[in-house]
């Protein structure tokens, strides 16, 4: 997919631009050089799709940054849908060593997890966790208080969002085993919790509420010390990789990312969807100026409707908020060789690799 040319990449036919690998003058690694003349107002292309607009001309071999490069981003603008992408069916069976759930899901780790409903029992949590780590035996990976500084005075979509978040925490496969602790005046407690979980098969949780129990921290290590004796027994097994599901992400973007990491984790991508399994793309602020690209890949009309409402509000949200989207990336992000967010987000989407998009998961949904 990519032409090398001494220790320069151009990345598409179509780029106007190329990455030098080991730096060239004044252009550090990673960065990019003008390929041939760019016009002021012109566009700069990279991943074959434009990144920003020229602030001055920029002659053949000079170093395409961000003081000469502006985002180009409008944030009014809609997505329209084209044509669907049909979802490729899979080659093969592909198998995975795993943690088979009763509710028939699976994990890869066994997994105790201790989660507070509210920010104000992270102490008692955490000591539970501390004093749980001797129980740790057998096939158990570890002992976790997942602490958190919500849950108290909560209204609307923000209550609304904790909630279904630490439910969809402690349904997780990962854990084999989930403490959820309470303390009994606080607006997520655990009768609201209950009554979430009732739909699923959830007789591998239990609750503590704090203000009802004569020592909660004795009562929490009595619960993950009979969970620890179940679950130091549980074996991997090989199950169908139509039970794994994996979630990517990149952290710490570069110059490089789109390049190297993220094409990678693309190609693994299309395998593991090749073979049965599923991937998450996370990171929706990463997909403004890639928005086209991710549309293109929907499988149908109902999942473009859903992508583009998820990143039409997320942009509203900065919006009405009185920022402007585009003054991401970051520092290190710059510094690195991105020089706007259509970079960024173009490189970053490169985990989706070249499968379809067959949903669109909420904030907080499973």
């Amino acid at each position: 997919r990519a032409a090398y040319m001494k220790n320069v990449v151009t990345i598409n036919p179509k780029d106007n631009v190329c990455v030098t690998l080991t730096g060239s003058g004044n252009v550090p690694a990673g960065h990019k050089i003008a390929t041939r003349r760019i016009e002021k107002g012109e566009r700069v292309i990279k991943y074959g799709e434009p990144i920003g607009v020229a602030t001055e001309t920029i002659e053949k071999g000079e170093w395409v940054h961000t003081h000469n490069v502006k985002s180009a981003l409008d944030e009014s603008t809609s997505l329209a849908f084209d044509c669907p992408k049909s979802p490729e069916k899979p080659v093969g069976e592909g198998t995975f060593f795993g943690y088979e759930r009763k509710n028939g899901e699976a994990g890869i780790r066994n997994d105790i997890f201790i989660i507070p409903t509210v920010g104000c029992v992270n102490g008692v949590c955490r000591k539970i966790a501390a004093l749980s780590q001797r129980f740790v035996r057998g096939s158990i990976d570890g002992i976790f208080a997942l602490t958190h500084q919500f849950g108290c005075s909560q209204l609307g979509d923000d209550a609304e969002n904790i909630a279904k978040l630490l439910c969809s925490i402690a349904l997780n496969p990962n854990a084999s085993k989930v403490l959820i602790v309470g303390l009994g005046c606080e607006n997520n407690g655990i009768a609201g919790i209950k009554e979430r979980l009732a739909p699923y098969n959830r007789d591998n949780i239990e609750f503590i509420n704090c203000q009802d129990a004569g020592d909660e921290v004795a009562d929490g290590l009595a619960i993950i010390e009979k969970f620890a004796d179940e679950a130091k027994d549980y074996k991997r097994e090989t199950l169908p990789l139509t039970k794994l599901r994996v979630g990517l992400k990149c952290g710490g973007s570069d110059g490089f990312s789109g390049l190297t990491a993220n094409p990678l984790v693309g190609r693994f991508t299309d395998r593991l969807v090749s073979l049965g399994g599923s991937a998450v793309l996370t990171e929706i602020p990463e997909t403004f100026g890639a928005e086209k690209v991710i549309g293109a890949k929907c499988a149908n009309k109902a999942v473009f409707d859903a992508y583009a409402a998820v990143v039409d509000e997320y942009k509203k949200s900065y919006s009405d908020a009185g920022y402007p989207v585009y003054e991401n990336p970051s520092p290190g992000n710059k510094a690195g060789g991105i020089t706007t967010l259509e970079e960024k987000s173009l490189g970053c989407v490169e985990k989706a690799g070249s499968t379809a998009i067959t949903d669109v998961i909420r904030y907080g949904e499973r």
